[in-house]
């Protein structure tokens, strides 16, 4: 079968290429923007993109179509597929369909933390010769790929609560039907898409009524949000992290660098790695609780997380230029912006953080959570901020931070001022969702310039 992604550079489209290309279909996708990793992944894999939406795309007459949630009405090359009577469909129907129809499916599901979570997920169950399958957002250094379909029964896929595609506004993980859900955490997010956060709950509550009564839950003991959820019905077997004391479920002892992983109390495991911040010690947790629904035991789990490397644009180091180090962060949510900021202080202890950002995001772009970015960044020395194409005025929103805050409108200028600033020994963290025009290789450029 030949299928055409619309949309084939985001994460999770990009994915869907490479299982569909390793599954022996012939693909070929296009987007507006195409920037690394997933371009470097599809490129690898020979896989056909076009830059654009231009019409003369129907002329490939693929058999089908698969519709990238970032694709709207009004999207020329969408128009003329519908004009066409053409096939399509969305890419969590595509996958559902074809490749997770009779697998255990492990979904990881969360405001935060879903990335990580699932490439920990997945390395784990490879350590332990599961051979499972995944779909991660991200490349897992582990594998250097963000998805293959593996020759074991388990399947793991982070499992994302935006809306699946313009004809079809559930979010994506109803699509899933897991029979291992881990539910991280949960807060408000995606303002284009929800009014507030019971909306986001309610989607939440939709994936819960999938998972089938021998299946396994596993959920964030903090989180009230997701205490909320449950109240609304569970009918499968519930295992907690992050619990407190001796209640059951699984809690961690010690630093985020080295643990004890205690369930009800009792030692089962000890994690030591090099991975930093109390959030990736509950990652590790909802790991280790998860796997052990498929028959992994915590102590092979924490022998397969001292080895984890963790996922491109994780804190990943871009280089380093006049003793001055150069970081790529996916952080675009106040809270994960400030747990990054907050894991390389710990990494760094006294020495300068220079925190440098695009509100990229839809809901950053829409100004839902500016309040919160001086919190956000409060751990940082100095703040950059990139305010081209906002709606709303970023220097009053990063007031509250002082003379230690700055923003300027297009990429040349952040870079300028940033390398104006910056002195040996300093760590540079670039947090966007996106490419940050290529603002990592600039940074290295000039400093060293």
């Amino acid at each position: 079968m030949h299928i055409h992604i619309l949309g084939i550079c985001g994460t999770f489209m990009g994915g869907l290429a490479a299982l569909a290309r390793e599954a022996g279909h012939r693909v070929t996708g296009c987007d507006a923007n195409v920037y690394p990793p997933m371009s470097d992944q599809l490129r690898s894999l020979d896989i056909e993109l076009i830059e654009g939406w231009g019409t003369d795309q129907l002329a490939l007459k693929p058999d089908l179509f698969v519709i990238g949630n970032v694709i709207t009405r009004g999207n020329p090359l969408m128009e003329a597929i519908l004009d066409a009577g053409l096939p399509y469909t969305s890419g969590p129907q595509w996958l559902a369909e074809n490749v997770l129809q009779g697998r255990h499916v492990l979904a990881v599901a969360g405001t935060h933390g879903k990335t990580t979570t699932t490439s920990m997920l997945a390395w784990v169950l490879e350590h332990a010769g599961v051979e499972p399958g995944f779909l991660v957002g991200g490349v897992p250094q582990n594998f250097g790929v963000s998805a293959r379909l593996g020759k074991g029964k388990c399947f793991v896929i982070e499992a994302d609560e935006y809306d699946t595609a313009f004809f079809d506004k559930r979010s994506k993980f109803v699509h899933y039907r897991p029979r291992t859900a881990v539910l991280n955490n949960l807060e408000y997010d995606h303002a284009d898409i929800f009014p507030d956060l019971a909306a986001i709950e309610t989607q939440f509550h939709h994936l819960v009524r999938t998972v089938p009564a021998s299946g396994r839950l596993v959920v964030n003991a903090r989180e009230e949000a997701l205490a909320r959820v449950l109240e609304r019905g569970c009918w499968s077997e519930v295992e907690r992290f992050g619990t407190r004391g001796d209640a059951p479920g699984f809690r961690a002892r010690g630093e985020p660098h080295a643990f004890d992983v205690l369930k009800s109390g009792v030692l089962a495991a000890r994690v030591e790695w090099a991975l930093l911040g109390e959030h990736n010690q509950l990652n590790a947790l909802a790991t280790i609780a998860a796997a052990e629904h498929v028959g992994v035991t915590p102590a092979q789990s924490a022998a397969a997380l001292s080895q984890f490397q963790n996922v491109k644009r994780r804190l990943e180091l871009r280089g380093e230029a006049r003793g001055i180090r150069v970081y790529d962060d996916f952080a675009h949510h106040p809270t994960a912006m400030r747990t990054t900021v907050d894991g390389l202080r710990r990494k760094v202890g006294t020495q300068r953080i220079l925190a440098v950002f695009e509100p990229r995001s839809n809901t950053m772009k829409l100004g839902s959570m500016k309040a919160q970015l001086p919190w956000a960044l409060e751990e940082a020395d100095l703040s950059f901020c990139h305010s081209g194409g906002l709606g709303w005025d970023a220097t009053q929103a990063l007031s509250p931070l002082g003379d230690s805050a700055f923003v300027d409108d297009t990429i040349d200028a952040v870079v300028k001022r940033v390398v104006s600033m910056a002195r040996p020994g300093d760590h540079v963290l670039c947090m966007s969702n996106g490419g940050f025009g290529g603002i990592h290789a600039k940074l290295l450029a000039a400093l060293a310039a």
